[in-house]
């Protein structure tokens, strides 16, 4: 467990063979942010619904500047085949690459694999930004599928909280106290407490919003 990266230190160095060919992770996705996110098995019914849902929200991952990146321990011909697959039977062409940790040292770093859930990854996702950060993990089990509007929201949220200096609320853009607003850092001194106490858009001095 001691070498599963933690949320806040360098995503890890590794060379991966992927179906876009040998590349070395974070460096070839230098300036970017990206979401690395592993999957049970090629050729399977929950996984295949994944992909086809990723593919179709690529473009506006990328129009965030950031890129998507698949794994699981099948060989590269497999997911090869199973790109072509979907491309012929479901007419979506995957454009991303797909990692092939055929003898898991990729998932064994990331702690892809749990014994308890079998011997193929779960349904992993780390979101790393454009200086190689790990800012977020996320692990569900083999017989729930993710939601991908949650994974972009994720990526937007933290851009929009790094470049602004505030906090997200649950569900934003739509949350049931806030709407679209953003969450103000909490006061750090009795002064700025008590200037914001009764002010508009604010719940208390420790609760305070506003619009972007």
């Amino acid at each position: 467990m001691s070498g599963i990266p933690l949320l806040g230190e360098a995503f890890p160095e590794m060379e991966v063979v992927t179906t876009h060919g040998t590349m070395k992770l974070p460096e070839a996705m230098a300036g970017k942010w990206f979401v690395l996110f592993s999957h049970p098995a090629d050729f399977t019914p929950v996984c295949t619904t994944e992909f086809v849902a990723f593919q179709k929200r690529y473009p506006e991952f990328k129009a965030m500047n950031c890129e998507l990146i698949g794994l699981s321990i099948d060989q590269v011909f497999s997911h090869i085949k199973w790109v072509q697959w979907i491309g012929e039977q479901l007419k979506e062409e995957i454009q991303f690459p797909i990692i092939a940790d055929d003898m898991g040292r990729v998932a064994a770093k990331l702690g892809m694999v749990h014994p308890g859930k079998g011997t193929n990854t779960v349904r992993a996702v780390f979101i790393v930004d454009d200086k190689g950060i790990l800012r977020i993990m996320l692990y569900y089990p083999q017989e729930v599928g993710r939601n991908m509007d949650e994974i972009l929201r994720c990526v937007k949220a933290l851009q929009t909280s790094d470049a602004h200096g505030v906090a997200i609320p649950a569900g934003w853009p739509n949350n049931e106290l806030i709407g679209d607003k953003v969450i103000i850092p909490p006061a750090k001194d009795v002064k700025t407490a008590t200037e914001r106490t009764g002010q508009a858009d604010s719940f208390d001095w420790w609760f305070c919003y506003r619009k972007l």
